[in-house]
């Protein structure tokens, strides 16, 4: 297999973005990197906040930041993580 890029997610985990969604956004995003396969090539870390609260819940993946962030938003960002959709 090839060896993937290595990539980080950082959580915005700040008051608004926990309570707008980003708590299950954390937890989905835990288990999509689990189930595949992914705990080597993916470091996902917590932030405060990351100043953007109004366009919340915020995370931001290989330094592109992502707003209003629901589940079905947060599937289409992981689908890239792994190099392509499954």
């Amino acid at each position: 297999m090839p060896d993937r890029p290595q990539q980080d997610v950082v959580v915005c985990l700040g008051s608004s973005c926990f309570a707008r969604g980003n708590s299950q956004n954390l937890s989905a995003l835990e288990s999509y990197v689990q189930s595949h396969d992914l705990c080597d090539c993916v470091q996902i870390r917590g932030s405060l906040c990351q100043d953007a609260c109004k366009q919340g819940p915020n995370l931001t993946v290989g330094g592109t930041h992502h707003h209003d962030v629901n589940i079905a938003k947060l599937r289409e960002i992981l689908q890239h993580l792994d190099g392509g959709e499954k």
